[in-house]
């Protein structure tokens, strides 16, 4: 299975305007810029759908991880919060933030095993340190 998105970015860095769309079309054509970026602008931009798609991956890994331990989940709220050093230009990390109720009793100390285990299993997660390969075509 493949999963795709596209950008389209014309312009110098901080004037430019770009656009993302996401193989559903849940994005189409969402405009992203240097200040959606940078600064406050109306659009979206790439470290806050990598935060998303943490925050939701988490969340399906979170619930999937608690039915193989038998235990049922009520409702799972999670914040991804990804920190951008500007400095070095990186994602020095992502601090997720979980509020969940477990209609199914089990202990925090468990609860929160579990938690752990998913977030080191969830796709995303693994995702953020795979090799990344090229293709380029100039034309």
């Amino acid at each position: 299975m493949k999963r795709s998105a596209k950008a389209h970015w014309k312009g110098t860095l901080q004037e430019g305007l770009g656009e993302i769309s996401t193989q559903s079309t849940v994005l189409k054509e969402t405009r992203y810029s240097f200040k959606t970026r940078f600064a406050d602008g109306i659009g979206t931009n790439p470290e806050e759908l990598i935060a998303a798609a943490h925050a939701g991956c988490f969340s399906m890994a979170l619930s999937a991880t608690l039915a193989h331990h038998g235990i049922t989940a009520g409702d799972i709220f999670t914040t991804a919060i990804a920190d951008l050093d500007m400095q070095a230009l990186s994602i020095t990390g992502i601090h997720l933030e979980l509020e969940a109720t477990v209609i199914e009793g089990v202990d925090e100390k468990t609860f929160t095993e579990i938690a752990e285990g998913a977030k080191a299993h969830c796709i995303i997660s693994k995702a953020l340190s795979v090799p990344i390969t090229l293709s380029v075509t100039y034309a």
